[in-house]
């Protein structure tokens, strides 16, 4: 299936003050962003865990889009990471009760890697268990 990597580093520094809002629309760089999700019908989001749930620059991309059509009756699928021993758990269901206020179907296996850090190897996830989560995964969001 084609697919995209969308980096959220890559985000305009000042999406913030000037895509949000009263500004939905109107940042050209920004709306680039947004006009991929727009035409987007199947997602995954690898979900950093950041001060006990995910990051907030997340957070305000979702609230950069169109409300509620960008995200509604579409699907997803949600990979948890974190240094700790968590894997990202309680990042992963603060982002489904949002994307399912949006109307987003979410994928159920939402594979939590833990010790991330620990599991790599040259930017390689060295964890067989991890990989045959993620092959797994991919496999269900195909067919969801």
């Amino acid at each position: 299936m084609d697919s995209e990597i969308l980096y959220l580093e890559d985000l305009p520094s000042d999406f913030i003050e000037n895509a949000l809002y009263e500004n939905n629309g109107k940042h050209d760089l920004y709306n680039e962003f947004h006009d991929k999700l727009v035409s987007g019908s199947k997602f995954v989001f690898i979900v950093p865990e950041y001060n006990g749930s995910f990051p907030g620059v997340l957070k305000s991309f979702i609230d950069g889009m169109t409300y509620p059509n960008t995200f509604r009756n579409k699907k997803c699928a949600l990979v948890g990471i974190s240094s700790g021993i968590g894997g990202g758990g309680i990042a992963m269901s603060h982002l489904t009760d949002i994307f399912h206020y949006l109307g987003m179907h979410v994928l159920a296996l939402k594979p939590k890697l833990a010790k991330i850090e620990q599991n790599m190897s040259d930017n390689l996830l060295t964890n067989r268990l991890y990989m045959d989560l993620l092959q797994t995964q991919a496999g269900m969001l195909l067919e969801f």
